[in-house]
């Protein structure tokens, strides 16, 4: 499933503890919103079981909207909560995969995969704040989601973190095209990386541990940023990814 500005992950999507609870009560929390201080004294014991059901679900049928305003307003919660409680793992990069301020002050964090046409889309857009902001930090994390080519390229990114090689892997890649196997091995040469005969155990935890704090985060595809404490999906452009960088910048301030 793809969308303008994303690509959905083949398997998967947010793992999300206590689903039914969290939705019910972003529902609960947009309906004392919506219906005001009378549903509130009824949902506190003014009125029974059985009018107060039928109070909120005649709300809902006729404001069907708020439903995935509820479920938008967990989620963002809940990806918060996860940003926070994997910041460090997050924002501690796989060898050399990152660029940038080595302490800049914000840290921006993206999960990729080679063969994304979409983050490819945006890999310019990435550039093009690292070259002009000199607080910066980014670390890329990978994601492969879509087959056989973007395991095969994440195995030969890694190998090349792990020689200093990254950026000069990274930007071949980009430069060359979706991950083709022709693709792939021109990238190596030119980088100068040597490939393991096999994924070696750290890469293998690394590929897993990414996809498990993607998921925590809510990711739904590929791009996903996280910077700061929002969470932005997709090819969102440079001017979305600068104003979240500023706004983590101003956070850190106040």
């Amino acid at each position: 499933m793809t969308d303008a500005k994303g690509v959905a992950p083949s398997q998967g999507g947010p793992a999300l503890a206590g689903w039914k609870l969290s939705l019910l009560a972003g529902i609960g929390g947009v309906l004392v919103g919506a219906l005001g201080v009378s549903l509130y004294f009824n949902l506190r014991g003014g009125a029974g079981q059985a009018q107060t059901e039928a109070i909120v679900r005649n709300y809902i049928l006729e404001h069907g909207e708020i439903l995935p305003e509820a479920v938008e307003r967990m989620q963002r919660r809940q990806a918060r909560a996860a940003v926070l409680q994997n910041r460090e793992a997050l924002e501690r990069p796989y060898r050399s995969a990152w660029a940038g301020a080595e302490n800049g002050d914000v840290v921006m964090v993206q999960f990729f995969d080679y063969a994304c046409p979409y983050c490819h889309q945006i890999n310019g857009d990435v550039e093009r704040l690292l070259r002009e902001d000199n607080r910066l930090k980014v670390v890329w994390r990978e994601y492969p989601v879509l087959g056989p080519n973007s395991e095969a390229a994440a195995v030969a990114s890694l190998a090349a973190a792990e020689q200093g090689r990254w950026r000069q892997f990274h930007a071949r890649m980009f430069a060359l095209g979706r991950p083709t196997d022709a693709v792939r091995q021109q990238a190596i040469q030119e980088a100068g990386v040597t490939l393991p005969a096999s994924p070696s155990e750290a890469m293998r935890t690394e590929v897993t541990r990414n996809a498990e704090m993607a998921r925590a985060v809510g990711a739904t595809g590929t791009p996903t940023f996280v910077i700061g404490e929002q969470v932005l999906q997709g090819a969102v452009g440079y001017e979305a990814l600068k104003a979240a960088i500023a706004e983590a910048r101003a956070n850190r301030r106040s």
